[in-house]
């Protein structure tokens, strides 16, 4: 089953890319109690320990989820951001940014304001000051990891997902 959700999600960005249509998303599964913020666990060498893999290891919960994210990310992704680099990242190693990220995920856990947070510390100016949210779907022209997290993640859980930006520190809120 997971092999089958992992290769519609593929698909469906294979085809969002070549103007073609997503396969049917899965349907969703009923959503559990919301859980406080997870604690990130690596499932496999060369992930990083911030990375919610135990997340990013279940079944997707929902068709649809829209997330809020807190983006941290580090001088080596530079040209990821063309010339655009926040300049507290150009300054970051990638060891610094995962620092940065449990700090900042323990303070979601115990309690400070996502919005806040987001406004103060991401490098994503767009979302951080809009506080605009993000309508996930399997075919959302998003980063793949930023969509796989998004769909896992039950509403009011806290996921952390490594994409090509850096670390994207996500908040599911419907």
């Amino acid at each position: 089953m997971m092999c089958r959700i992992a290769l519609s999600i593929v698909l469906a960005a294979a085809l969002a890319g070549c103007g073609g249509s997503a396969p049917a998303p899965v349907a969703p599964a009923p959503a559990p109690a919301p859980a406080p913020a997870a604690a990130a666990t690596p499932a496999e060498p060369g992930v990083s320990p911030v990375v919610s893999s135990d997340i990013l290891a279940r079944e997707p919960v929902a068709n649809t989820a829209t997330v809020k994210h807190i983006l941290i990310s580090w001088a080596d992704l530079s040209d990821a951001f063309q010339g655009h680099l926040d300049p507290r990242a150009a300054k970051r190693s990638k060891a610094d940014a995962e620092a940065l990220v449990r700090q900042l995920v323990k303070q979601l856990a115990e309690g400070a304001d996502f919005d806040a947070v987001m406004k103060t510390s991401s490098e994503d100016l767009g979302s951080a000051n809009s506080g605009r949210p993000f309508t996930v779907a399997p075919d959302a022209q998003l980063v793949i990891e930023f969509r796989q997290l998004s769909l896992r993640l039950r509403v009011g859980e806290v996921g952390v997902v490594q994409s090509d930006f850096g670390f994207h520190i996500i908040k599911r809120f419907t």
